[in-house]
């Protein structure tokens, strides 16, 4: 299929939303095509260039399609949209004949081979992004920004909810997204969160804050 697509310096998710400010003129003619056709763009990161105000940029050849979910215009054609991350594709190649990049893409869902081994690594992985949760993603009144009940129990949406809350480099963050199987991405979800839940106590330990004994395999 053919798909416009949306440089950007942020890794989107399937089932994530995204909020963006468009301002360019070669945006907003992409992003006006979109909304009046009712059509997809792709999200996809920044392997070289800029994301604004330059020459196209060149980017990853994983990506995720996007959905506009809302529109708010503005003066001078810009807007702000909502967006939601739909499922991943794979750029074959590109097409910069217009003012903005269109890819030939085909979509690229997660491999399931094994049901039951993939539940076994979503069941291992939830317990940590709980504790990550509990541990670091809190705004400054102490109020969590994110409902622990929200964290779906099902292994992909799991997964994918799970790579949006990590904070690392979005380099990093490339990595996950391009994962063919699920398996493969639960368990590598689960060392990162090993990885930065032990990182933030240890942070957080110097400070007299006790966050109770926590081991899990």
């Amino acid at each position: 299929m053919e798909l416009p697509l949306f440089p950007l310096n942020t890794v989107l998710f399937p089932g994530m939303p995204l909020g963006l400010h468009i301002f360019e003129d070669r945006y907003k003619l992409m992003i006006g095509k979109c909304v009046q056709e009712r059509q997809p763009f792709g999200v996809v990161l920044i392997r070289s260039g800029q994301e604004a105000l330059g020459s196209l940029a060149e980017p990853h050849p994983v990506g995720c399609i996007a959905y506009i979910t809302q529109v708010e215009r503005l003066e001078q054609g810009r807007m702000n949209i909502g967006a939601m991350g739909h499922e991943r594709f794979r750029l074959f190649s590109l097409d910069d004949s217009q003012p903005y990049l269109v890819g030939q893409v085909e979509r690229y869902p997660l491999r399931e081979e094994d049901p039951t081994a993939i539940t076994r690594a979503a069941q291992r992985l939830r317990p940590w992004v709980m504790r990550y949760l509990e541990v670091i993603i809190r705004d400054e009144e102490g109020d969590e920004k994110i409902d622990p009940e929200q964290v779906p129990d099902e292994p992909i949406p799991l997964a994918y909810v799970a790579a949006t809350l990590l904070q690392i480099p979005p380099e990093q963050k490339q990595k996950l997204l391009g994962i063919e199987d699920a398996q493969s991405l639960l368990v590598a979800l689960r060392g990162f969160y090993r990885w930065e839940v032990a990182l933030v106590k240890a942070m957080l330990e110097p400070q007299g804050m006790d966050q109770g004994s926590f081991s899990m395999n």
